[in-house]
């Protein structure tokens, strides 16, 4: 695991809390809420810790070449495994599950944990909401299959239009057309509305607000949302900047100029993104800011890491390790009380204290405590 300095750079953080049986139950009620009052509704798990691009922002090619060491296969959460944790998550007040990855379509039959998770049912005999992120390269030829399994939606990660742009981009001189194409096939399977998610990155893509806001407004209007993501300070190898940073009032202002908008109501509670729509028709776009306007206070999702550890944050430095409850002699009741007490502690606000601090205009300190890679629990 070296990139070419010779640093050893784990995706997981080295300290992780090995979780036990608690002594006193916390019972699943279909209710519950952490130490500043925030609910768990919502849960990422990520279903491995590959990706067959190279972004610099999420997997940078010089930290995760050929020699890099990914998790043994038998590490990995198996897909009963998952599904058991997704029901005792559901029985404390998840109805949305999102499977991430790296890229979750590189996990060998992921259609079948798909419609294992599709037979769940909340407290209130209601099915759960399946969505999934990929980065589209594999999605023409899988969204048939996923839609048949049981999945709803999915969330595509383009970053351009411009083939030179998104091939420098992915690192990996994939090209944008077979994304696109991706897109097309997911919404004749019926996996609408699609949500592309597009991370600007100042003085790299800027310049493709404007063209995918056209594109994706004339080609696919209220089919595909379009959401543009402030680059974010995830993980310890993207060596990221503020001053990399388009906040995300400039990207309304900029497309503004051309598309007059409306703002929208948000749609549930906790929704990251800001919404607005077009006011001349075609759809909508969203902005997801978590670096300018963070939305610690009303953040209801959880992540679980594709070996089984729990995150309460996307910018923790340690999870809570559930596998051992797992592939031990826990019995359900167990593992149910033991995620209840993880997230009745939790306290995490991770980007409103760094809004509250100032962000730094450099890289980020090398003596802190290092967080965990946006690839290895999703985004």
């Amino acid at each position: 695991m070296k990139n070419n300095s010779s640093t050893v750079i784990p995706i997981a953080p080295a300290g992780h809390a090995v979780v036990t049986a608690p002594g006193v139950a916390v019972p699943a009620t279909g209710l519950l809420a952490d130490r500043l009052g925030r609910p768990l509704t919502d849960l990422r798990i990520s279903v491995t810790d590959r990706c067959n691009f190279r972004c610099s922002y999420c997997m940078p090619k010089d930290v995760f070449d050929k020699d890099y060491q990914y998790l043994p296969h038998s590490a990995l959460l198996s897909f009963e495994e998952i599904t058991r944790l997704a029901r005792l998550f559901a029985s404390h007040g998840v109805r949305k599950i999102r499977l991430t990855g790296g890229e979750p379509l590189l996990r060998k039959h992921i259609e079948g944990l798909v419609a294992q998770l599709a037979e769940l049912r909340t407290p209130d005999g209601d099915p759960l909401e399946l969505t999934l992120t990929t980065n589209g390269s594999l999605l023409r030829r899988k969204a048939a299959a996923l839609r048949t399994a049981g999945l709803q939606r999915v969330t595509v990660s383009l970053d351009s239009l411009d083939d030179a742009v998104f091939r420098h981009m992915n690192d990996v001189d994939f090209p944008v057309a077979d994304v696109l194409a991706g897109i097309d096939a997911a919404l004749a399977a019926g996996l609408g509305p699609i949500k592309v998610n597009m991370v600007v990155k100042r003085g790299t893509n800027e310049q493709e607000i404007l063209p995918m806001a056209r594109y994706f407004r004339e080609h696919h209007g209220g089919k595909v949302v379009l959401r543009f993501i402030e680059y974010m300070d995830v993980g310890a190898t993207n060596g990221w900047r503020m001053d990399e940073v388009l906040p995300s009032a400039e990207v309304i202002a900029r497309i503004a100029a051309e598309f007059p908008l409306v703002p929208l109501e948000a749609t549930t509670p906790g929704e990251t993104a800001q919404r607005w729509a077009y006011a001349g028709g075609g759809g909508e776009i969203g902005v997801i800011s978590s670096v300018t306007q963070a939305f610690c206070h009303d953040c209801s999702r959880a992540r679980l890491s594709t070996e089984g550890k729990l995150y309460l944050c996307l910018f923790a430095n340690a999870g809570h390790d559930l596998r051992p409850l797992l592939r031990g002699t826990a019995s359900d009741d167990d593992i149910a009380s033991a995620i209840g007490h993880i997230w009745q502690g939790r306290a995490d606000r991770y980007s409103e204290l760094r809004a509250l601090r100032g962000p730094d205009d450099g890289p980020a300190d090398a003596a802190a405590p290092r967080r965990v890679e946006m690839s290895y629990i999703g985004g």
